[in-house]
């Protein structure tokens, strides 16, 4: 068979590859509820039952992603070896172990030990996460074939947010009924669920061949993880003042717009979740990073709420597929035998773009005005899109 007809026959019948692709789905869904559950619950009980201040808050914050960024190479390395499926079940384990953790943060009289506690599964989450991510990535292409890459990033990709969006409110309503125990047997139950969806799912282990050295591998695929590093950016802004825009603007319904973001990233993805391997991941990610500086820019300049809604709702649209699109041409080039070590270096790229959202962004909006992170996020996937184009064109 030809490439050219092989390659028509993967963007074929995308619904038998959604199909494959669901049982994958569903693991990564139920992986990410253990992230999801305790995001907004967290903060409330380091303040109220701990009696921790704002820098306790953002450490326990801030603890779970850095251990995920810094369990990224061994994902990787991980899912060359073993394979994906591995991976997947030796991060459903952290997730596991993070749950019963957080059960026993009540248990000690002295809520310094409490606290400690809850570092401890906090770090525990983030090795899990890495672990879950970086595996369902690997597995589920390994499923599908290298010529499904996108679509099974498609895929992922909305479990993951669907389960980090409905895990926060499930989180606080588990708490205001159970307290924080409750949360922690909600995260014990979802890493279980997801380890018996696994198990009887066929493994499917890393390609034959010479592994690469994960920084030789970091360097190949670090165009396309600037990229989406640059692009992440906006999202970061807009999770973190969108609402405090509105407020400033004197508007309500600032849920909508997240909502609005939310809804239209998910619909691009059910809509053209095919693009990347159909079209190439290169002209998809261009398309995408020029609607979401629009929205962003529409963001910065909206003097009526609905204008704002439009913006959140063309950043999200815009930013849906970047992720899939930059991830196509990453793993093309790398060979077969390092895909897990790509996909770990990839992804790390989107975790420092978020990283990086705090401290940079934050400069502008305290400089400028909230208004201003949302066009400091255009200029930057400007860049992304601008460096793309030339790297097509070259």
């Amino acid at each position: 068979m030809s490439s050219s007809s092989a390659g028509a026959d993967a963007a074929a019948a995308p619904s038998a590859a959604a199909l494959q692709l669901l049982p994958f789905a569903l693991i990564v869904f139920l992986g990410y509820a253990t992230i999801g559950l305790p995001l907004a619950a967290l903060p409330v009980h380091i303040h109220e039952a701990l009696g921790q201040g704002p820098l306790a808050v953002a450490l326990a914050v801030a603890l779970q992603p850095t251990v995920t960024l810094l369990t990224r190479p061994w994902a990787g390395s991980l899912c060359d070896r073993l394979g994906g499926k591995a991976a997947v079940l030796v991060g459903v384990a952290g997730a596991a172990l993070s749950g019963l953790l957080y059960a026993g943060v009540g248990l000690p009289a002295d809520p310094a030990l409490g606290f400690a506690l809850l570092l401890l599964g906090r770090a525990a989450a983030g090795l899990g996460e890495g672990l879950m991510m970086t595996g369902g990535l690997a597995w589920s292409i390994a499923a599908v074939g290298g010529a499904r890459a996108g679509r099974a990033m498609v895929w992922v990709g909305i479990a993951m947010y669907g389960a980090v969006a409905a895990g926060g409110p499930a989180g606080l309503a588990l708490r205001g009924w159970g307290g924080f125990g409750a949360v922690a047997g909600a995260i014990v139950a979802a890493a279980l669920l997801a380890g018996l969806v696994a198990l009887p799912l066929s493994a499917v282990r890393g390609a034959g061949g010479a592994r690469l050295p994960f920084l030789r591998v970091v360097g190949m695929v670090w165009p396309q993880g600037a990229g989406l590093a640059l692009a992440s950016i906006g999202f970061g802004a807009i999770s973190a003042f969108i609402a405090l825009d509105f407020q400033a603007e004197g508007w309500g319904g600032a849920g909508f717009a997240l909502s609005a973001f939310g809804g239209a990233y998910i619909l691009a993805r059910l809509l053209f979740g095919h693009f990347p391997d159909r079209f190439g991941g290169a002209r998809v990610a261009a398309g995408s990073l020029a609607v979401q500086v629009l929205g962003l820019l529409l963001l910065w300049a909206a003097a009526v709420p609905q204008v704002a809604l439009a913006g959140a709702f063309l950043t999200g649209a815009g930013f849906s597929l970047v992720f899939p699109s930059f991830g196509v041409e990453a793993v093309k080039r790398v060979p077969a035998a390092s895909r897990g070590a790509a996909l770990g270096a990839y992804v790390a790229f989107f975790d420092i773009g978020l990283a990086a959202t705090g401290p940079v962004i934050g400069l502008v909006a305290a400089r400028f005005g909230y208004s201003a992170a949302f066009a400091a996020g255009a200029f930057c996937a400007a860049l992304a899109l601008l460096s793309t184009l030339r790297r097509a064109t070259s």
